[in-house]
């Protein structure tokens, strides 16, 4: 089973979500404005989807991912994608339960009934739907670069290739970069950890890693006021997937269309925005 997008990072996104936010920091250090993503094409349908009354819709997800799913302080599950489902569940119209369960076991779980739907950071893939109904994308992974505060007033892409960059050795992104950089010189690192210090100890110019793991670093008081997200969002599916949607056995293709449909809805009414800010006050995008 394919395993979310940074799932070996999920210790590292706690501590950076936990940790002090970037007001406690030199004032010098400007942090983007969180830009809103939108995933959803203005002529696709958005009126509901008739469901069957009475039926609750049983959403799985897994604790170990925040800002995307975790467990809160009071032991209920929560996070971006969970609090999406339960705005969603309310625009379809549904009653909703939501369970957290160790990721391993979300897709087996669903096929064995033990659920209606998956709500979690499960990479969207040809094989996946094969198996399954899934609505189209409500988040995706951008890649996005890193660069000291100092540096980063009048950033031009561009410079990219005279740059030393930081990546993390063997990822999408050092493919990336390879790719459409190939000026560059690039520094690889054996851990995120390990290229975030070089990039604060000046060992390298920039950073070329994963928007989410980056957002919450430069945003939190591990990176110690150092830097900020530069240029980007970088969204080839080619390198960093499709992104993630709810999942549903392969006998609910409605389910899927009347989830498509509501968060269609969400996203034109501003509820989609809502929530997105409420977890990403610096976001990847």
């Amino acid at each position: 089973m394919s395993c979310p997008v940074g799932r070996i990072l999920a210790p590292l996104l706690l501590a950076l979500l936990l940790a002090t936010p970037v007001q406690a920091q030199s004032p010098a250090v400007v942090l983007p404005e969180p830009a809103i993503p939108n995933f959803w094409d203005p002529r696709a349908p958005r009126e509901p989807v008739e469901l069957p009354s009475g039926r609750t819709i049983r959403f799985l997800t897994s604790p170990d991912f925040p800002p995307l799913h975790f467990l809160g302080a009071d032991g209920v599950p929560t996070g971006f994608v969970v609090e999406v489902a339960r705005a969603a569940c309310v625009e379809a119209g549904v009653a909703c339960t939501i369970q957290a369960r160790p990721f391993e076991t979300l897709l087996p779980a669903l096929a064995a009934g033990e659920g209606d739907a998956v709500a979690a950071a499960l990479r969207i893939t040809a094989e996946l739907r094969e198996d399954h109904a899934v609505t189209a994308p409500f988040f995706r992974f951008p890649a996005r670069l890193a660069a000291p505060a100092a540096a980063a007033a009048g950033f031009d892409v561009e410079a990219v290739e005279a740059a030393r960059v930081g990546v993390v050795a063997g990822t999408a992104h050092e493919a990336y970069v390879e790719t459409f950089w190939p000026g560059a010189t690039r520094v690889p690192a054996q851990t995120l950890a390990e290229a975030q210090e070089g990039l604060r100890a000046g060992e390298t110019d920039l950073l070329f890693a994963d928007g989410l793991a980056l957002a919450l670093w430069v945003g939190g008081r591990a990176s110690e006021g150092c830097c900020t997200l530069v240029s980007g969002p970088f969204l080839d599916s080619r390198f960093f997937g499709e992104g993630i949607g709810f999942i549903f056995r392969p006998g609910d293709a409605r389910l899927a269309e009347a989830f498509d449909a509501a968060l269609a809805r969400l996203w034109a009414q501003g509820t989609y925005a809502e929530i997105y800010l409420r977890f990403f006050p610096v976001g990847p995008f």
